[in-house]
């Protein structure tokens, strides 16, 4: 036996350690939100984490700092400009390193600083890839496919997701794992909904939300019985705001204002944890994710929407359609606002259709919760290990 079998052997007869790459709190994105439960999960399985938090820029920072508590004893290190090799060396203290990968986060055209990070790993690596493009550029395909060919192992979230990668990428299709984005299970009793119907969206706030697609809907539904309210509850996305500032939530405001129903339309610009969100959630009529693209193949909004047993309407992106499709909320065109102030309107006026939805995302949930998506994780990376101690004997 070698030396290095012999510390793989040493590694998959343990629980493995895990260094994550990635935005982390306090920065307030759903890729912070992601690895933050995720270490939770890992930790409660019996794995030391360490995280090397992803540097948000200086407006995210200020944003974020004012609403988060940055203290975090799992956080070994920073990711700043240059630095790809104390990166490395920070994840190589451990069994595995988790890269978080989305366009946006690291440095380069489309990210491609992470090349870097990957190539100066002397640990096996697993990229959890939050974005696939439909239709990448040439240098978003270009990097993309290069990380895919670096790591050991990518997830992506959903089955969308794996398909695209499959059908349009030149990757290896043995390296890809879907695993679904993990939800934190609603406790107790569902809370007994007072006052006017809630119709509830949530999220980072900004161009392509497509709340302006529910405000134009209001004003069909004022014959609602119990006159229905649209709540948005989210911050706006800070890299935007702090190129235009609060454009975005000011013309839905104006918006409103000009079609009647600024009485009906309410902003919560709070932030709130998951727990907080969650009896938000349970307390609504029916969550609504109106969202413009036709793209994304994974969001945790809609699968925690899911998973808090409220009927959901979305428009026809690929993680709705998949997720969706057994009945748990319907589906609408993008461009159908008829479609959609018609799908609001079942929800509102037909109980046993909105229980029955209600109830299948209610069955989904387990599959979903954050200790089974971290124990899947984990498994995934015994079985990494455990290859690769077997590939050197």
């Amino acid at each position: 036996m070698t030396a290095l079998s012999d510390v793989l052997s040493q590694r998959v007869s343990r629980t493995p350690s895990f260094g994550v790459l990635s935005t982390y709190a306090p920065t307030p994105c759903g890729v912070a939100a992601f690895s933050g439960a995720l270490c939770d999960g890992l930790n409660e399985l019996g794995a030391d984490v360490g995280v090397v938090r992803v540097a948000a820029d200086a407006g995210a920072a200020a944003a974020a700092d004012s609403i988060v508590d940055s203290t975090d004893p799992r956080v070994v290190g920073e990711l700043a400009d240059g630095s790809a090799q104390r990166c490395a060396a920070l994840l190589n203290r451990y069994d595995v390193a988790f890269i978080q990968y989305q366009y946006g986060i690291y440095g380069g055209a489309a990210g491609e600083h992470v090349l870097d990070i990957l190539d100066r790993l002397d640990v096996p690596s697993i990229v959890v890839a939050h974005t696939i493009p439909k239709a990448p550029s040439v240098q978003q395909r270009a990097v993309l496919e290069a990380i895919i060919a670096k790591a050991d192992r990518v997830v992506v979230i959903s089955d969308a997701a794996h398909a695209r990668l499959r059908l349009s990428y030149n990757v290896d299709h043995d390296k890809i794992s879907t695993i679904p984005h993990g939800v934190t299970l609603p406790r107790g009793a569902a809370p007994k909904r007072a006052g006017r119907p809630t119709l509830l969206t949530w999220g980072q706030i900004g161009p392509g939300k497509g709340i302006e697609r529910v405000i134009d809907a209001m004003p069909s539904l004022s014959d609602v019985p119990g006159r229905p309210q649209y709540l948005v509850v989210g911050q706006s996305d800070p890299r935007i705001s702090a190129e235009e500032g609060q454009a975005y939530r000011q013309s839905c405001v104006e918006r409103a204002q000009r079609l009647g129903v600024a009485d009906s339309v309410r902003f919560d610009d709070c932030y709130r944890s998951q727990t907080a969100l969650t009896a938000i959630a349970r307390s609504a009529a029916a969550v609504v994710l109106p969202y413009d693209s036709t793209d994304q193949a994974a969001s945790g909004v809609l699968a925690q929407a899911v998973a808090s047993g409220r009927p959901v309407v979305a428009t026809a992106f690929p993680h709705a359609v998949e997720l969706l499709g057994t009945g748990a909320g319907i589906i609408v065109d993008h461009d159908d606002p008829a479609a959609l102030a018609t799908a609001l309107r079942r929800v509102l006026t037909q109980p046993r259709l909105a229980g029955e939805m209600a109830g299948e995302g209610r069955r989904l949930a387990p599959t979903m919760a954050w200790p089974v998506v971290s124990a899947s994780y984990l498994r995934l990376a015994q079985k990494m290990l455990t290859g690769r101690s077997a590939l050197v004997y």
